[in-house]
């Protein structure tokens, strides 16, 4: 698990750096004397403010950056990078009951109980393959494996043209889906399933918008 709090103030080559390994599990290091292959296959979590004074979009306080300043801020991390990254969340301003411990969240037993469950899942239905876990498959593996229910595959033409998805959009997508149908015990990936894991691969945004799709 690699966490990098702050995301958008780390230097851009540094973060864009995380491209390959994000991508293939893997760091070649190349010198004059001969390239060197190192394994590097980890889960990227990545924390940031949405905009420099850190109050766009909160239904309390007015963000108090000139657009441009917004915009410099948020292309520090480039689209392909966020290509890479399966799960983008907005996490809101917690309510009175959560900063005071009076609205308690599901215990940890039936959700590690799930989680479990569907891992067992993917390792019964991937034990023919070389892949372990969902995450693992290739994106040509991804789409041959994951079976999709008539109106999800419906929901991912549509989604493919009014989301501009790319090659590498649609094929973690499929993943984050068949993901999703496996927390819930489905055999195939319903439409439900699918458009909650397109939902997570738009900017803010167009969050309305992947949901209309």
């Amino acid at each position: 698990m690699l966490f990098l709090d702050e995301l958008t103030e780390f230097r851009r080559d540094a973060v864009e750096g995380l491209r390959q390994p994000l991508e293939d599990g893997r760091i070649v290091v190349t010198r004059m004397v001969g390239a060197v292959e190192f394994p590097a296959r980890f889960t990227l979590v990545g924390a940031a403010n949405p905009c420099p004074c850190g109050y766009d979009g909160d239904p309390k306080r007015a963000c108090r950056c000139l657009p441009n300043r917004v915009e410099i801020y948020r292309s520090k991390l480039s689209g392909p990078l966020l290509d890479r990254i399966d799960l983008s969340l907005v996490v809101p301003r917690l309510t009175r009951q959560e900063l005071l411990g009076e609205q308690p969240g599901e215990a940890s037993e039936p959700v590690r109980n799930r989680v479990e469950e569907a891992r067992e899942r993917q390792r019964a239905r991937l034990r023919l393959s070389p892949f372990r876990c969902n995450g693992e498959l290739s994106g040509p593996a991804a789409r041959r494996e994951v079976k999709l229910a008539s109106d999800a595959r419906s929901l991912l033409e549509k989604a493919v043209d009014r989301l501009a998805l790319t090659g590498r959009g649609l094929d973690r997508a499929l993943k984050v889906a068949r993901t999703i149908g496996d927390l819930a015990g489905s055999d195939l990936v319903e439409a439900d399933h699918l458009a909650e894991a397109l939902s997570y691969r738009v900017d803010i945004g167009d969050r309305e918008a992947a949901r209309a799709v």
